[in-house]
């Protein structure tokens, strides 16, 4: 029984790159795309977020202020009561 060979040829391969200004613009349409599908917030709503994480900042930072004072006030008092 003879086998048959597969005589395929392999395809041609071109070193052609698509031409620079088409991939950018494909580039942007693609993006042009994405920023479509964004869901927007109410410009309301952002600045309500906006003041909300502002209090948070500063109430935190009021926070580390005051422990830091305390530990500095209790070191200061451990320190002199080793003084005298």
């Amino acid at each position: 029984m003879a086998e048959k060979k597969a005589t395929a040829k392999p395809a041609k391969k071109t070193n052609k790159k698509p031409n620079v200004f088409k991939r950018v613009w494909t580039y942007l349409r693609e993006c042009k795309g994405e920023i479509k599908k964004i869901t927007w917030t109410h410009p309301k709503t952002a600045t309500r977020n906006f003041f909300v994480v502002l209090v948070v900042i500063i109430v935190a930072g009021v926070f580390i202020f005051a422990l830091d004072r305390g530990l500095y006030a209790l070191l200061d008092l451990v320190m002199n009561m080793y003084k005298a």
